[in-house]
């Protein structure tokens, strides 16, 4: 351990303070005599009158200085009085801080002589309760921190996910419903299609006479189909080809509901013995359902279509304006599932 040096005994403070004092003291000792010298001189032989007032007030002067000089050695005994003591409290300030460093080594060096007595697994084995124990109190400020954390963090925000944004045309099985002012009927439009290629075919010879024909069938499930025909000719390489010469083709079909509040509210599809559930609960998994949806309904669709989708089913979604039927033509577009 490195010693201290020692003090020297020679303290520059106090010494020069004292100098000063005794310098002062000196002058002022000799600017007394120096004063009670001229004043004996200037006394003449005989004693002018009035020669003792004018002694009278030397000699008051010249106890006055000497009170004042009692009193500046007074207060300069005083404050060197001040300096040893704080000259002693420094000394016992610089003992302490002797005495705690010696007693930091010695303990430092007892601490290293017991972990050098240990062999080489206790040795690890202390290392490790010290590491163990720095990691407890680290695990305690972080389980603190947490603690706190998860006082101050806000209320989390549910974020649904439905699967792929990416739609992808459909080609399989398909159930079509209508969405309007917050009500879902289902569609039987595979029926009123089925029923208009009958009715077509029995009236295919009327384009004959005529370019187009409409007509309408159903009702069928709520809704009735309008149809148009159309008069198409061969090319003649065609006609040719084929042995025949003009054929009707299909222009445009449009459905026509029976009435404006067609099918049953959203919140009743939604629970269970619902007419909407029944129809979804027998269509098979792999059939994508086609909705359309118009647009007083688009938050009425995100319910149904999330439901849809706790169900296994694909949706597709067919906007429309209010006002606008639901129709489709062979140039038409299919629907687009997700």
């Amino acid at each position: 351990m490195t010693r201290r040096s020692p003090r020297e005994n020679d303290q520059p403070g106090h010494d020069s303070f004292l100098d000063i004092v005794s310098n002062i003291v000196g002058i002022l000792i000799i600017l007394v005599m120096v004063t009670g010298v001229r004043a004996k001189n200037d006394l003449p032989v005989d004693g002018p009158p009035g020669g003792g007032t004018a002694i009278a007030a030397l000699a008051g002067q010249l106890e006055a200085e000497r009170a004042r000089l009692d009193q500046w050695r007074s207060e300069a005994l005083q404050q060197s009085r001040q300096v040893d003591e704080i000259e002693e409290l420094v000394k016992v300030r610089d003992r302490e801080r002797l005495l705690l460093a010696t007693a930091a080594e010695a303990l430092a060096r007892k601490l290293a002589e017991r972990r050098g007595r240990l062999d080489a697994e206790a040795q690890a084995q202390f290392d490790r309760s010290r590491e163990l124990a720095a990691t407890q109190a680290e695990l305690d400020r972080l389980a603190s921190a947490q603690l706190q954390l998860e006082a101050a963090k806000p209320a989390a925000i549910l974020v649904e996910a439905l699967p792929t944004p990416l739609g992808q045309t459909v080609h399989g099985d398909e159930a079509h419903f209508q969405l309007s002012g917050g009500r879902i009927i289902w569609i039987p439009l595979t029926q009123l299609l089925e029923e208009f290629k009958t009715d077509a075919r029995s009236k295919a010879s009327q384009l004959l006479s005529m370019p187009e024909l409409t007509d309408t069938i159903g009702p069928y499930g709520g809704f009735r189909l309008r149809y148009t025909l159309q008069r198409r000719q061969m090319s003649p390489e065609m006609a040719m080809a084929a042995g025949g010469g003009p054929f009707a083709q299909l222009r445009q079909w449009t459905l026509i509901p029976t009435s404006n509040e067609l099918g049953e509210p959203v919140d009743e599809a939604l629970r269970e013995g619902s007419r909407f559930r029944a129809v979804v609960r027998g269509l098979p998994r792999t059939t994508t359902i086609t909705i359309w949806t118009y647009e007083d309904s688009f938050d009425a669709f995100r319910r149904i279509k999330q439901e849809l989708f706790a169900l296994g089913f694909d949706t597709a979604a067919r906007p429309l304006p209010l006002g606008v039927p639901i129709s489709g033509s062979p140039s038409g577009s299919k629907s687009s599932a997700q």
